[in-house]
């Protein structure tokens, strides 16, 4: 066990014998658990930010999925569904019964996944940048995007992502980049059987307008929220920690959430005019 910066631990556990490696927030604070989910060829480091801000909320666990950052590779690659049952066994072997689960990017597609197959282990879902579905098709249409977005995150998220990218090897991320692009992730939102927020950033080329979520947001049940913070890319939780935890923190403790005018970025609420079927 090692440290992690005050307050954390760096740890491991065995999921079919092989070693997964987690980041746990320390001290006995009340709440429900909150596990960061990370996004495709990245490891969870580039989550701590945010992480860090809310461990006042519950223990906070980061873990680095099978085949990702510190963790060991499997034999092949793991699609989504298979990271989702992997997710599933790290709250197991953690002796967690119920968490917050809080992904970025493709870390969307696996905890709705989750949340869908064992609604009764999430207890509450926050999907940043959700990525997939028509929006990102086809590939060709998916990869521009990608690229459009590398120039407008911060300059210091190369530090952190580029040796993982290239551990996770660029054939494996390409593979894996493709099945994203095709998971529905805002269609699978409409029937999340959690409470569940949705956080954008204004910038990210890989979202829809805000028309296109309205429009989308509309047929979902009112446990549906959706944000947006105007000036922020697809890494919300690395570039906006502070904005993004004060929504997702008043939204865990049933506050209006309002934007943070300490922290970059502006927050706002997206209105959602709800569809009410003929009765």
């Amino acid at each position: 066990m090692t440290s992690d910066g005050a307050g954390w631990v760096r740890e491991t556990v065995s999921l079919a014998g092989r070693s997964v490696f987690y980041r746990r927030s320390q001290g006995d604070v009340g709440g429900v658990p909150i596990v960061h989910v990370h996004g495709f060829g990245i490891s969870g480091s580039y989550l701590m930010p945010t992480a860090r801000l809310l461990t006042g909320q519950g223990v906070n666990v980061v873990p680095d999925l099978p085949g990702y950052g510190h963790s060991e590779r499997p034999e092949r690659t793991l699609g989504i569904p298979a990271l989702a049952d992997a997710l599933l066994a790290v709250l197991d072997a953690l002796e967690l019964d119920k968490a917050v689960l809080l992904g970025n990017s493709m870390g969307c597609p696996i905890v709705l996944q989750v949340a869908h197959t064992a609604p009764d282990r999430v207890h509450r879902l926050v999907l940043v940048s959700p990525a997939g579905g028509v929006q990102n098709q086809p590939l060709s249409r998916a990869l521009g995007q990608l690229a459009a977005d590398v120039v407008r995150e911060s300059p210091r998220m190369a530090s952190v992502a580029v040796p993982d990218y290239l551990r996770f090897g660029p054939v494996n991320t390409l593979r894996l980049f493709a099945q994203l692009t095709r998971f529905p992730s805002l269609a699978r939102l409409l029937t999340a059987p959690v409470p569940s927020l949705a956080v954008l950033g204004s910038r990210d080329p890989l979202m829809p307008p805000p028309h296109r979520v309205k429009a989308i947001a509309s047929l979902a049940p009112p446990h549906v929220s959706v944000a947006l913070i105007q000036g922020a890319a697809h890494a919300l939780n690395f570039s906006h920690p502070g904005e993004l935890a004060n929504i997702i923190s008043s939204w865990l403790a049933g506050r209006p959430i309002r934007d943070d005018p300490d922290q970059p970025g502006f927050a706002r609420v997206l209105t959602i005019p709800r569809l009410v079927a003929a009765g």
